[in-house]
């Protein structure tokens, strides 16, 4: 029971299986909770909180099962009590922190280096217009406008000014004060 908290469709969740085996029940107890409960709920509560799945059992057969977000967990541990379930929500809890301070780190590495990846583009724009060597001008567009838009592309030069004039129409001099901003518009960036 290492992986108490998994990702799943981009959030973390838990399964009914990992619940049932967690608090001692069986899978079909824990089911017909979670059942009764959406029944209580409106449909968009159900939604945000639960999503229906399947699993193999040993029979290899496919049995229905649920995974649950935080609040889902939540809305179904709550009812379940004693020791061995105070023990289990205060794992899934750390689980849990542990998976979002993970999502957190990695989101800030990516906006990290989008941010690296700007200054560096905005360096090589630089070089390019500052250079008379126009095979030097060419490459350092042509590198600038791949590290922002994270595609190799074959382009003529106005296409990188293009680029520049629309950044800094957008933007004039504060890109380095919205860089998230600048970096979403230079990815979906069509010229």
């Amino acid at each position: 029971m290492n992986n108490l908290v998994i990702m799943h469709d981009q959030q973390a969740v838990i399964t009914s299986l990992i619940l049932a085996e967690a608090f001692e029940k069986e899978h079909r107890n824990v089911i017909r909770t979670i059942e009764t409960k959406i029944g209580e709920l409106n449909f968009e509560q159900s939604l945000k909180m639960f999503s229906k799945g399947e699993y193999t059992n040993t029979q290899n057969k496919q049995q229905p099962m649920y995974y649950l977000n935080r609040d889902g967990f939540t809305f179904i541990a709550m009812g379940f009590t004693g020791r061995k379930a105070d023990e289990f929500k205060l794992k899934y809890i750390d689980a849990f922190n542990k998976m979002e301070e993970q999502i957190r780190n990695q989101s800030f590495q990516a906006l990290n280096q989008s941010t690296d990846d700007l200054k560096r583009a905005n360096l090589l724009y630089k070089i390019a217009n500052l250079t008379s060597d126009e095979e030097l001008k060419e490459e350092s567009l042509k590198s600038s406008y791949e590290l922002v838009t994270g595609k190799s592309i074959h382009q003529k030069k106005t296409d990188y000014q293009k680029l520049y004039e629309a950044v800094t129409e957008r933007y004039g001099d504060s890109v380095e004060d919205n860089l998230k901003g600048a970096i979403c518009f230079i990815r979906v960036w069509k010229g």
